[in-house]
């Protein structure tokens, strides 16, 4: 996954969950001919669902694939070692009934992104991702211009598996590199070498994907400024459209945690970043987000769309959710952490829901949008949260652009270069 896109996903608490849509089969002879104002009354009635999902954010859609072929040390996601077998037909069908439960979160919208993430959801067939998205097409419509990213770690390419993947509709991969050099890729518990990171990268050109990110960490356990430059170096080598480049963290729950490795100080870090930034810039790619950078019109939409407050269904073992209800309340969800739990049916699959309550709304909504370097139109917080700007925040507002964290006016909602090194100071001012 992409970093921090998990970080985005939280939620607790408990109530019901989703309706199912009920279905209406035919009795069989001639088919029943609609009167002039069943008609009439059908065509209300899909003109204000229209209305009503033009009103919401958009919608996006993560899909969780849990195993991998190695839990790494320092990943703190729901990953689970792969089974001898892995059950790629029954996990399909649970997440197309999982989709099919969550239906009536859209509201009428349409998907404007997919994201397969993980896990290693590139250890799933070709077929399983053409059958998956071909039903979803059918369940709920998506945009044409749909963006379509799967993760993959360089140990599961083959060249004929990606041509499949981008015939199946995916468009854009997410290749999970993390370091070329081979003395980190061990020390990271990563299954690839160097070799095999340059090769994926060369396969998924060859493929047909002209969008694609590569992972990469800095601040690793004994790199100086030169290693991650040198890393750095190499990724932009491989021609990618965009690199998510981030510090090294250590999250409970790890390996690392419980087993600190010896990291490099803080200056250092502050080093490595500083140098890479330039060097990202110096080859075209721009910083739009904490740890994203991009090519012109290549940001992560799926992202963005986390980033900017909008709405996304979690399906999968251990995925989040997001959605905003008719009535203008944000919910949150997860979905049960086990695969074994997970596959086991419907009634078991939302393991949280929360409506988040309207006082936590400012802050959320900021915590998103303001790790964007460009911040957001501020008419985009009244928008996505249905509160009042000046209302919720704005003695707090006036007090970080008057101290020089955030940029003056009322337009956007933006930190200045030094509010954006100093986010959490930001952020925690905003509380």
């Amino acid at each position: 996954m992409e970093p921090d896109q998990q970080k985005m996903m939280q939620g607790v608490g408990v109530v019901a969950g989703p309706p199912r849509p009920d279905g209406h089969p035919s009795t069989g002879g001639e088919s029943a001919q609609a009167t002039p104002s069943e008609i009439e009354n059908a065509a209300d009635e899909s003109a204000r669902a229209r209305e009503g999902a033009a009103k919401l954010p958009p919608l996006s859609l993560y899909v969780h694939v849990p195993w991998c072929l190695r839990k790494c040390p320092y990943c703190d996601f729901n990953s689970h070692q792969r089974p001898e077998v892995l059950p790629e037909t029954d996990y399909i069908a649970a997440l197309l009934d999982d989709l099919r439960t969550d239906l009536p979160y859209a509201q009428g919208r349409e998907l404007v992104s997919i994201f397969f993430g993980g896990g290693t959801p590139s250890l799933f067939s070709a077929a399983s991702f053409t059958t998956f998205l071909d039903e979803v097409h059918k369940i709920i419509p998506c945009a044409a211009d749909i963006e379509i990213t799967l993760e993959a770690n360089p140990g599961t390419f083959e060249q004929e598996r990606f041509n499949a993947y981008r015939r199946a509709g995916i468009n854009r991969l997410s290749i999970g590199i993390q370091s070329f050099e081979p003395a980190q890729l061990l020390r990271l518990g990563r299954v690839h070498d160097r070799s095999e990171a340059l090769r994926a990268a060369d396969i998924a050109r060859r493929a047909g994907f002209d969008n694609f990110n590569l992972d990469l960490m800095f601040g690793l356990p004994g790199q100086n400024l030169d290693a991650a430059l040198a890393d750095l170096r190499q990724a932009l080598a491989c021609a990618p459209t965009h690199v998510s480049w981030y510090q090294l963290t250590i999250e409970p729950n790890t390996e690392f945690y419980r087993r600190p490795p010896t990291l490099p100080g803080d200056e250092n870090v502050a080093d490595m970043q500083e140098a890479g930034i330039t060097l990202l810039a110096e080859h075209g790619f721009v910083r739009y987000e904490i740890s994203a950078y991009a090519q012109a019109n290549r940001h992560s939409r799926h992202n963005r769309n986390y980033w900017e407050f909008g709405d996304y269904l979690g399906i999968g073992a251990g995925a989040h959710g997001k959605f905003t209800g008719a009535d203008g309340a944000i919910h949150r969800t997860r979905k049960t952490l086990m695969p074994s739990h997970y596959l086991r049916g419907a009634d078991g699959r939302l393991a949280q829901t929360r409506m988040i309550p309207v006082e936590e709304l400012p802050f959320e909504f900021l915590l998103n949008a303001l790790r964007l370097r460009e911040g957001v139109p501020a008419a985009l917080f009244s928008a996505r949260t249905g509160l009042d700007l000046d209302a919720a925040l704005g003695p707090a507002l006036t007090r970080l652009r008057r101290d020089g964290l955030l940029v003056p006016g009322s337009t956007r909602l933006c930190t200045t270069p030094r509010g954006y090194n100093h986010l959490n100071t930001v952020l925690e001012r905003l509380l």
